[in-house]
């Protein structure tokens, strides 16, 4: 999806001399639970046009596919309708008449998003579906930048503790106990590039700087990674 955002929006830069973002934000996938949260969802998104004032109807927008749910019969190929239909009805003339029934039901009214029940941003549904994935598949998952949304999904350590731990076990080299700290801080406490960059007086870019170099030290000195590795069993014992 991303190789397909920026493609596409270098393509319409390009074509109607504009520079800049085309898109909103960044493409994000997110996991629903079936059943109710998964009709709510599909209304939601089919309703869109309507609210933005675009048309007065959710069938009437081109580029949704909100009709061949609700009153074509001949979908495209590519489109897989039967999954949302089947919750309304088993004959699918009868489903369609009841999902046009459940989208128009709110066309007149303020419509909550469903992501505003989002938890950590990446699951939709009950608490208990929220339990059930965190158990089966991120229990004992250590936190990492590179999965943000496995860094709101697991305990972290705080900026606090990071700092109490590694003032405990580098108090003789304080520079060294700097690196390590926003190298921590950066990789496992989940916080913002900002937050960090103040807790310790240096920019964003600072902060990824200094953290970069000490990633790259701890590979060739087995005592610094040792050091790190301990730390971090440490720290994620405590949360």
């Amino acid at each position: 999806m991303q190789h397909i955002n920026g493609a596409y929006t270098n393509y319409f830069n390009t074509k109607s001399e504009r520079s800049g973002h085309l898109f909103q934000g960044r493409y994000k996938a997110i996991l629903v639970e079936v059943d109710e949260y998964a009709k709510q969802l599909s209304r939601y998104i089919h309703l869109n046009p309507v609210r933005a004032a675009m048309v007065k109807t959710p069938e009437e927008y081109e580029w949704s596919s909100c009709r061949y749910y609700t009153v074509a019969r001949k979908a495209p190929d590519w489109l897989q309708r039967d999954f949302i239909l089947s919750y309304f009805h088993t004959k699918p003339t009868a489903a369609m008449k009841k999902y046009r029934s459940f989208v128009h039901s709110l066309m007149d009214q303020e419509c909550q998003s469903p992501r505003a029940e989002l938890s950590h941003s990446v699951i939709l549904g009950s608490r208990e579906f929220v339990d059930e994935i965190t158990d089966r598949f991120l229990r004992g998952k250590q936190p990492d930048r590179e999965l943000p949304a496995l860094r709101e999904m697991t305990n972290r350590p705080g900026l606090d503790d990071i700092e109490h731990v590694i003032n405990s076990v580098l108090q003789s080299d304080e520079k060294l106990a700097r690196q390590v700290k926003l190298y921590l801080c950066h990789r496992y406490s989940g916080k913002r590039l900002r937050e960090i960059g103040e807790r310790f007086g240096v920019s964003e870019s600072g902060v990824t700087q200094a953290s970069r170099r000490i990633g790259i030290k701890q590979k060739n000195d087995k005592k610094l990674r040792k050091l790190i590795i301990n730390t971090l069993k440490k720290l994620l014992s405590n949360v």
